[in-house]
């Protein structure tokens, strides 16, 4: 069993800056990409982030140049640094992993919402 425990969301102004992080745990052996997905109300969910292993990171183009991925593979954590928010980047935020045994897994999702 694989858990995602998310933190970091809240309410901040447009402009301002938030910290999200995952941490997972459970039996696996390893986890190949983690990463963050948000959703927002009537949209689609959408990529924000993710880092494979070695450290090589995608993002979504909407938070490219503003949002900085990390991870720490020895704690098997993943953070997103996120600055110069928008009203635009209110969402639900997941976590987001694909571990070695070719299996995905979400968070519970945390709140972003950033007001204008």
């Amino acid at each position: 069993q694989v858990q995602l425990v998310e933190s970091g969301g809240g309410l901040v102004q447009a402009g301002g800056s938030l910290r999200l992080s995952c941490a997972a745990s459970g039996s696996f052996f390893g986890i190949s990409v983690m990463g963050w997905y948000r959703q927002a109300p009537g949209k689609e969910r959408e990529l924000v982030a993710l880092m494979a292993r070695r450290g090589t990171s995608k993002y979504g183009d909407s938070v490219e140049g503003r949002f900085t991925i990390s991870r720490d593979n020895a704690r098997n954590t993943v953070a997103l640094q996120m600055n110069s928010l928008s009203p635009e980047d209110t969402a639900v935020y997941y976590c987001y992993i694909y571990i070695d045994d070719d299996e995905t897994y979400w968070g519970q999702g945390t709140q972003v919402t950033v007001s204008s």
